[in-house]
């Protein structure tokens, strides 16, 4: 039993908990720490969580009792747990379930506590009045049942969560079964980790399960989990993805793990308007409207298939509008698929509340030593200004100053260094600014990918680089999401959105598929040293360092000095 010395967890009494990255027990306590707090910032030598009531109700959700996290706590913390702490955990983890949303037996929809008083408070919340339309006996309240999901975001507002045991509409029947063998002759099974993930979703089909999300790292096989829940529930589905590139790879993977003919599964986007037993389209082209003010045009697939299933891929990118239709659809099973929960709009509420709650998630390190993702090493190079641009830089308003940091000339030799390094690999160069990005495909006679890239094309051009026809591409924050290209295992980021965790997150998601000859995985970011561009790198990498990623810091000249910098890293940021 390790001494109180040893442990490396200090829990405050205003929620706050360090953790001390220097010692054994940092892994197994990181590990812990992430199924009930938030990470707030994570510098060398102790990163900061924060105990929430959201983390503590997703926590809940996925089973997780008070006396667990407890004893989790307990298990690190060098010091007695804060009282105070204590109390609000338990009263946390015991909110989630004293509201119960259910059919009654002669159809209403039904808020139930055992908690007269709380129902009470309800009916006479002014936030939960337009949803609801009275109480028959004072132990229940009769819900509209087109507002079932106006009422939860409500009630998560003002801190009663609500366990939703209202159950789903069958939806359409669907005959789909994996393949015993893949199209291209390789054995094809679910790895226990996605295995789990289908479980805890679907949870043997009772109303427990059926909305949620699912979090796992990029390369980990999320479109595999949702086929796998597709299998579950024997249902027509409809699939919401990022663009058109995207809805054709889940297109492809359909075709090519299950027996569900081509016919059967429609294209909804710019260019097709498919309805079929699976019907996958783009959040684009669900928002898409003539003017400015008027309707959503497309609004009505949700209505026109008879869908027992809707997947949201990339989650954490829903739309606004999105978020608002599927506050109507909370009859039908809703799943989210994400690499990270965090949302730069702080909309994880909504998640919450109209997806469901966090139902599985698998840190990123812990898949690495598996080896379903490639081992990773992170380098930040931070790059002088030159006098002219400083110029420019200092007189320049807080917009400008970024633009003109993250599109710093000198950027462009050191993408040139690193290329040179990395000949034999497949390297993505990654950037925000389509002037910066023109710049380098012209520079290396490169293909460059961008929104206005014609989907043909930008198929063409992946299809080439899965090849090795093309070792370099230079790509704009379209291929931030939902893009397979196994094979990449370089990139270099030169831009990126101010201080997006998430964007970090999946930009180093698209080298971390396993290599097949076990190569690792370089990530570089290069930064303007002094500047905002800096600062915001380090908001950038939030995500990545809770789940035990290190970014190896190493100036521009250090790296011209010694090549082997880029391998061996100077000072660690964790």
């Amino acid at each position: 039993m390790p001494n109180g010395n040893e442990k490396p967890v200090i829990v405050q009494s205003d929620r706050s908990v360090l953790l001390e990255t220097d010692g054994p027990m940092f892994e197994d306590a990181r590990d812990s720490l992430a199924a009930f707090a938030e990470l707030v910032k994570s510098p060398e030598h102790i990163h900061t969580y924060r105990i929430t009531p959201l983390s503590l109700w997703n926590a809940a959700a996925a089973g997780f009792t008070a006396a667990e996290i407890l004893d989790g706590l307990a298990r690190y913390s060098k010091y007695d747990i804060p009282q105070n702490i204590i109390a609000e955990i338990e009263d946390n983890i015991g909110r989630y379930g004293r509201l119960k949303l259910y059919k009654s037996s002669d159809g209403p929809l039904v808020l139930e506590s055992e908690d007269p008083l709380l129902i009470m408070e309800l009916l006479n919340h002014k936030a939960v009045r337009p949803y609801v339309t009275g109480s028959p006996d004072g132990k229940r309240i009769l819900v509209k049942p087109e507002e079932r999901g106006n009422l939860k975001c409500a009630l998560v507002k003002i801190g009663f969560p609500v366990e939703d045991l209202a159950g789903y509409v069958a939806g359409a029947p669907l005959a789909l079964a994996f393949r015993n063998r893949t199209v291209g002759g390789r054995d094809f099974a679910l790895r226990q980790y996605q295995r789990e993930s289908v479980d805890a979703f679907y949870a043997g089909g009772s109303n427990r399960g059926g909305s949620g999300v699912i979090v796992l790292p990029c390369g980990a096989g999320k479109t595999i989990v949702a086929i796998g829940v597709i299998n579950a529930t024997q249902t027509q589905t409809l699939v919401l993805t990022t663009n058109t590139v995207a809805l054709r790879q889940w297109k492809s993977e359909l075709l090519d793990k299950t027996n569900v003919p081509e016919d059967q599964i429609g294209e909804y986007s710019g260019d097709l308007k498919e309805i079929r037993p699976i019907t996958i389209a783009t959040y684009q082209v669900l928002t898409y409207r003539k003017a400015k003010d008027g309707p959503f045009i497309h609004f009505g697939l949700f209505e026109q298939g008879n869908w027992g299933l809707i997947i949201y891929d990339e989650v954490h990118l829903l739309p606004a509008p999105v978020f608002r239709a599927t506050a109507s659809l909370q009859a039908r099973r809703r799943l989210g698929l994400t690499a990270t929960l965090v949302r730069e709009d702080g909309r994880e509420e909504d998640v919450f509340s109209l997806i469901g709650p966090k139902k599985y998630d698998v840190p990123w390190k812990v898949l690495e030593k598996q080896g379903w993702i490639a081992q990773a090493l992170c380098t930040e190079i931070r790059t002088r200004m030159p006098d002219d641009e400083r110029y420019r830089y200092a007189i320049a308003d807080k917009r400008t100053k970024f633009r003109i940091a993250s599109t710093n000339p000198v950027k462009r030799h050191i993408c040139e260094f690193l290329v040179g390094k990395h000949t034999d690999d497949n390297v993505l160069i990654i950037g925000q600014f389509l002037d910066q990005l023109k710049m380098l495909a012209k520079h290396f006679k490169a293909p460059l990918i961008t929104g206005r890239t014609p989907t043909r094309e930008r198929e063409r051009l992946y299809h080439e680089f899965r090849a090795g026809k093309i070792k370099l591409l230079i790509v704009s924050k379209v291929a931030n999401f939902a893009i397979d290209l196994p094979d990449a295992n370089v990139a270099v980021q030169v831009s990126g959105t101010f201080g997006s965790r998430q964007e970090e997150a999946q930009r180093l998601g698209r080298i971390l598929r396993p290599k097949s000859d076990a190569r690792l995985a370089r990530f570089y970011s290069v930064v303007t040293r002094d500047t905002c561009d800096q600062d915001y790198s380090v908001k950038r990498q939030l995500f990545l360092t809770e789940q035990g990623y290190r970014y190896e810091i190493i100036t521009e000249d250090r790296l011209y000095e010694d090549q082997d910098a880029i391998a061996s890293g100077g000072e660690q940021r964790a």
